[in-house]
């Protein structure tokens, strides 16, 4: 009861979207669950659907993508208000558009909480208070963004090569300079 859990696929179970956000706390009232919802950025997307909060998730949670299942497992850990928060690659399957609103429903809930983030983009660790950089199954530096950027090559090798891959064009792509 004191640690809520976010993985990388977050599944949905055979019932309502309903059911689904009250799996950590079922007593939860429809006030709390919506409010939860909000914060996850995913209230919007449920009352699209035919039946709202009512609506059947699908097996595995099938009707949504990868992002929108994960902005509902959020708020399913919003409403059970855990202490502790693990994230296991939150944003694995998110498209950009998913993928910046779940950040931004992460950092509402992560403030007060203590929260691991397991993780190999760094935009999802940045900001923490301590990163622990792990290289062969062992702890090999442990500390804040700056500090790792200079003081251990293993990390900055990571924001070298993501900084690379951020530069990839496909071959003839042109690019157009913004004035």
């Amino acid at each position: 009861a004191l640690t809520s859990f976010v993985f990388q696929d977050s599944a949905l179970f055979t019932g309502s979207v309903l059911d689904n956000l009250r799996m950590g706390r079922p007593d939860a009232d429809l006030a709390a669950v919506t409010a939860a919802a909000k914060a996850a950025r995913c209230h919007d997307l449920i009352m699209s659907l035919p039946h709202g909060y009512d609506t059947p998730a699908g097996e595995g949670g099938m009707r949504f993508s990868g992002g929108e299942r994960q902005r509902i497992a959020i708020a399913r850990a919003i409403l059970k208000d855990a202490p502790i928060l693990a994230l296991d690659e939150p944003t694995a399957f998110a498209d950009p558009e998913n993928e910046a609103l779940i950040q931004q429903a992460l950092a509402d809930l992560m403030v007060g909480r203590t929260v691991i983030v397991v993780a190999h983009r760094l935009d999802n660790v940045v900001r923490a208070d301590r990163i622990v950089v792990i290289d062969g199954g062992q702890a090999a530096a442990a500390g804040g963004h700056d500090a790792l950027a200079e003081t251990c090559p293993l990390y900055r090798d990571l924001i070298d090569r993501q900084a690379e891959v951020l530069r990839w064009r496909l071959p003839g792509h042109l690019s157009v300079a913004h004035k």
